[in-house]
């Protein structure tokens, strides 16, 4: 008998999306039946402690959360930079979180081109001012690749994305909590922008 969590060829429940940046990290929930994304909490990035790493994972401990959603900040050319890896070593990390807690809830990442501006577009229709953005851009955004995520999703009727898996837990990371030599992996499965498998 199909595991009920996974009987649809994906994830089924509750859902985080996060959106990884160098000084805020987005965060965003989704319902149980992963029809609507929307914004949560926006988290200060702490990159000597960590602790938004733990938030998170403590949240989707809380929530009973099925999977973690990260962005993949990618440029209009498909090219992968500093912030990709940013985002890729932060997926690692909250990979590495949530196995400690002994949960297995998946993190997967999904390109995210546009999704700041999108949510800059959408606060900016919604009649909030620019200096306010700030504020809850990050979260915004973080709906934004989580709804992007379990549509496409419902649309192929399989995951989309690409598996991150935790460092390996004998590697020391010391005080930083990271460790340079020892990135996120994700799986080898990649997916075109459409969510169709390459």
């Amino acid at each position: 008998m199909a595991d009920p969590a996974t009987a649809g060829g994906y994830p089924q429940g509750v859902k985080l999306g996060v959106d990884v940046g160098t000084v805020r990290v987005g965060v965003a929930i989704c319902d149980r039946d992963s029809i609507l994304a929307t914004p949560y909490k926006t988290l200060d990035r702490n990159t000597k402690k960590n602790s938004d790493v733990r938030l998170i994972a403590k949240l989707a401990e809380e929530l009973g959360a099925v999977q973690v959603i990260v962005g993949m900040p990618r440029t209009m050319k498909g090219e992968e930079h500093a912030s990709a890896r940013m985002a890729s070593d932060y997926a690692g990390l909250l990979a590495a979180e949530l196995a400690a807690r002994g949960l297995d809830v998946p993190v997967n990442m999904v390109d995210e081109r546009l999704s700041s501006v999108s949510a800059h577009r959408n606060l900016h229709e919604a009649g909030m001012s620019s200096r306010n953005h700030r504020k809850v851009v990050d979260q915004v955004a973080a709906a934004g690749i989580l709804q992007h995520a379990i549509d496409m999703q419902k649309a192929r009727g399989a995951d989309v994305g690409s598996r991150v898996t935790a460092p390996s837990p004998s590697v020391d990371l010391g005080d930083s909590g990271t460790d340079e030599s020892v990135r996120a992996t994700p799986d080898t499965a990649r997916f075109s922008d459409n969510g169709r498998q390459q």
